[in-house]
């Protein structure tokens, strides 16, 4: 009865962001702020889900100014985990697919995301550039999963490095957000999930690595980010343990 209900309420919950979401957007289209916006809508339904989420972030983290964020990508339950942690005006990097998904697509490109054809090279290194061209232009600060794919329990996947030759080529700092292991947690027919925490890292300053390769950078990111996934499982597992969440 539980998972019914919960499916039920996802539903039209969903929906009517969506479609409300869309219309709205039409009065100030592909504005960026919309993605925190409609992000942490999606957020707000961690309670739902049965989990709780606990957020981190440095002092001063929302006077950032343009930033690439990097976030470890797990699976669909990232809506409604690391979505709380996203800050305005940032918005995704996803590929292109998105945009065919029945409502969710119409919402998430007229929010203003950034579309990535991932099966065409020339296309995506192009994404790239546009990236840099739209921090040139504007304050706004880009959101990506430089693992290129969900993780789905097999941990922390290799990086790609787009991400990382964006951050170079425009002088932006890199800021990981590592969410803790939500693989095989969630089950929509218990009541309560337990604990996630998100915490998002200090930034990284791509300026100390200007005489490596993006390849360094990109492992030296990676190695942080791992290192924290592993210290918040911990934790998570701890606190659950002893009832503490």
């Amino acid at each position: 009865m539980l998972l019914i209900l919960r499916t039920i309420y996802i539903i039209i919950f969903s929906l009517l962001v969506c479609v409300f979401g869309s219309i709205w957007c039409l009065f100030s289209p592909r504005n960026p702020r919309h993605v925190a916006t409609f992000g942490h809508l999606f957020g707000s339904m961690s309670g739902v889900f049965g989990v709780k989420v606990e957020l981190r972030k440095p002092a001063g983290a929302e006077n950032y100014g343009n930033a690439i964020y990097i976030a470890n990508h797990q699976n669909n339950y990232d809506m409604v985990t690391a979505a709380k942690i996203v800050q305005p005006p940032t918005v995704t990097v996803g590929k292109k697919s998105l945009l065919w998904i029945p409502f969710f697509g119409p919402l998430y490109w007229l929010t203003g995301n950034l579309l990535i054809d991932r099966d065409n090279r020339a296309k995506a290194h192009g994404t790239i550039g546009d990236v840099v061209e739209q921090f040139k232009k504007k304050k706004i600060s880009f959101w990506m999963f430089p693992e290129g794919t969900r993780s789905r329990g097999r941990g922390l996947l290799p990086f790609k490095t787009g991400a990382f030759h964006a951050a170079v080529a425009a002088g932006v700092p890199i800021i990981p957000v590592v969410v803790s292991n939500t693989h095989d947690k969630i089950k929509l027919n218990r009541l309560k999930n337990g604990l996630v925490i998100v915490e998002m890292l200090p930034p990284v300053d791509i300026k100390e690595f200007e005489n490596a390769s993006v390849r360094k950078l990109a492992t030296h990111c990676r190695e942080l980010m791992s290192a924290k996934l592993e210290e918040l499982n911990a934790e998570v597992a701890e606190r659950e343990k002893n009832g503490k969440i």
